[in-house]
């Protein structure tokens, strides 16, 4: 069996910090914990399988997720990739990532049969049907991207919610651009969010 953890957004999605005077938000999975009992278990792949392997599919459940065909009625999210190691030190999922699940390490002993060793991980994944957190605007997902919009949680500090007003918090403002330095920010920018990759700064302006 695989223990892993879900990260995800919505309501419970990744404060980002305003980059006023600095760029201390959140770059890598940000999200809450799904499950805060221990994480989640999963099915054993075969020996020669890795497990959650990238254009494979998962089903979905609050504990316990399984991967299996993504032919399978059963199948409710894919997976767009799959890094080793912790999330911190990892590469970004992709932007439309809607959540990411982590994957414990699993070395079972030599009497064990049919059931492979998995290394430490985790999987980026997309539901194969709506809602899409991750999309620009959905309110959600592990990253902060262009078209996401946010709203103020205390003085310094934002959250992602939902651009069409369906979350818990009011949109206040709105990605409109990813830069590599805030000079690059259109005119109407007000506040500077940190995205991570290549374009790190997100220019958000006022709804």
């Amino acid at each position: 069996m695989r223990g892993f953890r879900r990260y995800g957004g919505g309501a419970l999605g990744c404060a980002v910090a305003l980059l006023l005077t600095a760029l201390p938000a959140c770059q890598r999975g940000g999200g809450a914990v799904a499950d805060r009992n221990g994480g989640a278990m999963a099915s054993s792949p075969s020996p020669t399988a890795t497990f959650l392997a990238r254009g494979t599919c998962s089903t979905r459940g609050r504990t316990v997720f399984h991967q299996v065909s993504c032919r399978s009625e059963k199948a409710a999210a894919l997976v767009l990739t799959r890094y080793d190691g912790p999330q911190a030190q990892g590469p970004l999922c992709p932007e439309r990532t809607d959540f990411v699940l982590h994957i414990s390490e699993h070395r079972p002993s030599s009497d064990e049969d049919g059931d492979g060793a998995v290394p430490q991980g985790y999987a980026c994944m997309r539901n194969l049907e709506a809602p899409h957190p991750g999309d620009p605007g959905g309110g959600g997902g592990p990253r902060t991207i262009v078209g996401d919009c946010l709203s103020r949680l205390r003085q310094g500090e934002v959250k992602e919610t939902a651009c069409d007003g369906t979350g818990p918090r009011a949109p206040r403002y709105r990605v409109t651009a990813a830069v590599r330095a805030r000079a690059s920010c259109p005119a109407d920018t007000e506040m500077y969010v940190q995205l991570g990759g290549g374009a790190p700064i997100g220019c958000a302006r006022r709804l």
